[in-house]
């Protein structure tokens, strides 16, 4: 079967300006996506930090899950469309299940920890969101949820500054997911805010597809899909000239995906190249290609900061004090490699995860100055690109004790 709705792309301009735009339908018979890296999906953060009260329209918030400092986490925040008060429990456990659905598929669910989860209970006057062909009369909800958006039956659309708004201010990093009260099939991904029908049979498996739109920038595998290849998952070109020219994946050529296949260069109907021949960018249900997780991991990274905190300050640092960083914590056994240095000789760590050192056995310093450095990484074999894990998956504190 395959994915959800269209999938939809920002100017990088405006996307870059935190605009809040329109969807802008890039056709196809399928699933959906996000603009360039930095802002593209990112609905851009306040000014000012908030702690979930109702401020500015903004309805009543609930902090469901907590990875972490919202400022260094990104949250996702679930509104609902289409319930009434007496079906926020319905809303509730959809937005629950849509959570633990996109927490089930890899690499979400190794880098969990690296999300927050915001729920806001918005009651709709009447049940249901407007699923008819345009001009019926849609339902009064609060986001104006449809179907039919841009003539396409699956595209779900909403009114994505109503959504905003009442989604209110997130410090950090975030992402606005609308959830519609209908059983119907439907969804959308990419610039703005992710939607999907939370009564659908396929809402997991929706959610699962959107967001590697939204997060990953990841486009869609389907034969009927545009041919649009600018995309991380994409290539206009075969894979000898992916070898030769060094683009796309030619990292991951000749390499096993989770499903048994061979990552290489699948030609689909519309003239594109995908790396594998099947995955959740192509058919729901699906897992995504190694490509395709390598970009997801390295849109967190470009929100996530390796380590939460460092004690104390890096810098100047007067007595022998135990030394400490606190990696951004995975899941499922894995964790951030920790590695120390004094005076650029690498030291064992005291601490069984390597967080801290203590160099106290250094003795006293008698007046001479000793540079103790501790590195931060994930070693992850799902990302192959070494630069990008030298700039953005790696971290190094650097303490100057002095006597």
């Amino acid at each position: 079967m395959p994915g959800t709705a269209g999938r939809r792309r920002a100017p990088a301009l405006l996307a870059l300006l935190g605009a809040v735009l329109a969807p802008v339908l890039a056709g196809g018979a399928e699933p959906v996506r996000r603009p360039p890296v930095a802002a593209g999906r990112l609905v851009p953060p306040p000014g000012r930090e908030d702690d979930g009260a109702q401020r500015g329209g903004a309805a009543p918030a609930v902090d469901v899950r907590r990875g972490g400092d919202p400022r260094n986490r990104i949250t996702l925040v679930l509104l609902g469309d289409g319930f009434t008060a007496g079906q926020l429990g319905l809303f509730r456990a959809e937005a629950e299940r849509a959570w633990r659905a996109l927490m089930a598929i890899e690499p979400f669910r190794t880098y969990q920890r690296f999300f927050n989860m915001r729920r806001v209970d918005i009651a709709s006057p009447v049940p249901g969101v407007s699923e008819q062909r345009p001009p019926r009369r849609s339902p009064p909800s609060p986001l104006r949820m449809h179907f039919w958006c841009d003539g396409t039956a699956r595209l779900l659309c909403v009114d994505e500054r109503a959504a905003v708004r009442l989604a209110g201010p997130v410090p950090g990093p975030h992402y606005v997911i609308a959830i519609a009260n209908s059983a119907r099939y439907g969804g959308a991904g990419g610039s703005g805010v992710t939607t999907l029908a939370g009564g659908s049979a396929d809402a997991g498996r929706i959610i699962q597809h959107e967001m590697g739109h939204t997060l990953g920038d990841l486009g869609d595998e389907y034969d009927s899909a545009d041919t649009d290849a600018d995309y991380p998952n994409l290539a206009a070109v075969d894979a000898a000239a992916m070898l030769r020219d060094h683009v796309k994946w030619w990292r991951w050529l000749g390499s096993r995906a989770s499903d048994g296949s061979v990552v290489g260069a699948y030609p689909g109907a519309n003239g594109l190249y995908r790396p594998t021949p099947d995955s959740v960018m192509r058919t729901l249900g699906g897992a995504y290609n190694p490509p395709s997780q390598e970009a997801i991991i390295e849109a967190l990274y470009r929100r996530v900061d390796p380590v939460d905190a460092v004690s104390p300050a890096a810098g100047p640092v007067f007595g022998l004090p135990r030394l400490a960083v606190r990696p951004v914590p995975l899941a499922g056994g894995c964790a951030l490699r920790v590695r120390w240095w004094v005076d650029g000789r690498p030291v064992r760590a005291q601490s069984p995860d390597g967080s801290w050192f203590d160099p106290a056995y250094l003795g006293p310093l008698g007046g001479r100055s000793v540079t103790v450095t501790a590195t931060v990484q994930d070693t992850t074999d799902r990302v192959r690109d070494e630069a990008f894990r030298a700039r953005w998956m790696t971290r190094t504190v650097r303490w100057t004790l002095r006597g």
